[in-house]
């Protein structure tokens, strides 16, 4: 009834927040709402039309500097204002820029140090709000290990309070790290430069999607959940891993983990392994939670965790070498310790992550991972991390996008405008070290790993 209880406490206060009008980020209003679609799905105008919004009171001048470099960024990305909804969003953003310009006393605005004060504003900002003290207090409650529902609960209030600020201090950042080009170097564009330095060093302001990984972060409390320190604890690089090249370093203040090791083995894209980084420990977590929170200092996850994460993955896979009567990437669910079927989910999900329309594919997944399964496993029986040869581009990098994917993409992209006919049900699937081998899979093959 503990587990029930803690898990419903936890709901309710969820619940209350959005009640409250705190469960979500904030609904961006005014011209920070009318960003078209076509520029938020690839530029972070919204944000810092918003931030611009936030600090107007404060300081009106460096939230006109925000709203001209929001314009900027939409000349560079739509020139002729072809989007739906472009012209209308510049006329406005440009009468807010002119409307900013206008001083009440008349006085005519320095432009040439707008850098200057945005860069004053920064620190301000940051001295203001305590953010150095309060990410130090933080990591001392973290390293504590008291989580109690009293300054749990006080640690969500300062959260909500921090999320505005993160999110403001974020858009600053951008937009001085996008005029210190022009700054002087020996003067503050050297002081910028050595701070931008410092946050991609730390991950200080590094964004995520539910779980905060790469630093400590003031505006979720999720990471101090035992469960998702289980899992965090779960993915953890361990030293009879495969060792990493001298100069391999990540970015951010967490440890190495297994998907280091895949990114650099296979060459996945950095915002891929992120997502799924954040997606298996959510995964583990949650089927933890099912079993019961861990309760100890360093909480750990249940091996019957581990396989039902690794069961419901990989379920259709396991039915494809079933029917095709194929051994399985490991000798069996015995054999197998949870290190490994870790890394064998993880592998998975990078895969699904990159596969494009491939993925509507489900034999075809089923026969890349079969391979890449196969390659890992031999990978993390050496001692030292080697590139997959699989993967291995014609520059010398790894690129699993570029030397799987692509081919598939383009051959069925190939096939489709020719005047072939493919069956109705039969699915076309090209191995990834002869690109000339081509199989089609039987219409009860199709419709079993369909199902």
């Amino acid at each position: 009834m503990y587990r029930v209880s803690d898990n419903w406490e936890r709901l309710v206060r969820a619940a209350l927040r959005r009640e409250l009008g705190h469960g979500h980020e904030k609904t961006s209003s005014g011209i920070a709402g009318a960003v078209p679609a076509s520029l938020v799905r690839s530029t972070n105008i919204d944000a810092i039309l918003q931030a611009a919004d936030e600090i107007q009171d404060e300081d009106p001048n460096v939230a006109r500097i925000l709203c001209e470099q929001a314009y900027s960024m939409a000349q560079n990305l739509d020139p002729s204002s072809d989007g739906r909804g472009v012209l209308q969003f510049k006329t406005g953003l440009m009468s807010v820029i002119k409307q900013k310009l206008a001083k009440r006393d008349g006085a005519r605005i320095d432009r040439n140090r707008d850098i200057e004060h945005l860069w004053e504003f920064y620190r301000r900002y940051k001295t203001r709000h305590r953010v150095d003290d309060i990410q130090r207090e933080e990591q001392k409650f973290r390293e504590s290990g008291n989580f109690s529902t009293a300054n749990l609960g006080e640690f969500d209030l300062r959260s909500l309070e921090m999320k505005k600020v993160f999110a403001t201090l974020r858009a600053l950042v951008e937009v001085m790290e996008a005029l210190s080009k022009d700054a002087d170097p020996h003067g503050v564009g050297r002081y910028i430069m050595e701070e931008l330095q410092r946050i991609k060093s730390v991950g200080e302001l590094a964004t995520y999607n539910i779980v905060p990984l790469e630093a400590p972060s003031l505006t979720n409390a999720i990471g101090v959940f035992p469960e998702v320190r289980g899992a965090i604890s779960a993915i953890r690089y361990a030293e009879h891993y495969p060792r990493f090249p001298a100069d391999f370093k990540i970015s951010g203040e967490r440890e190495v983990d297994m998907f280091d090791l895949l990114e650099y083995v296979f060459g996945f894209q950095n915002d891929n392994v992120r997502n799924q980084r954040e997606n298996i420990i959510l995964s583990i977590a949650n089927a933890q939670s099912r079993l019961g929170l861990p309760i100890q200092a360093d909480p750990k996850i249940d091996e019957k965790a581990i396989n039902e994460v690794f069961l419901k993955v990989l379920d259709n896979y396991i039915k494809w070498c079933k029917y095709l009567r194929k051994r399985l990437a490991w000798n069996s669910i015995e054999a197998i310790n949870r290190d490994r079927k870790i890394f064998m989910v993880s592998l998975y999900f990078l895969i699904w992550g990159e596969a494009a329309n491939v993925r509507f594919l489900p034999e075809c997944m089923c026969y890349i991972f079969h391979q890449m399964a196969k390659e890992l496993d031999a990978i993390l029986d050496h001692g030292e991390a080697n590139r997959a040869t699989s993967c291995i581009t014609e520059s010398g990098s790894v690129s699993f996008l570029e030397k799987i994917i692509c081919p598939i993409y383009e051959t069925i992209v190939a096939v489709s405008r020719t005047d072939y006919e493919i069956p109705l049900g039969k699915v076309l699937i090209i191995t990834y070290y002869s690109r000339s081998e081509i199989t089609y899979v039987d219409d009860c093959l199709a419709n079993l790993c369909l199902q």
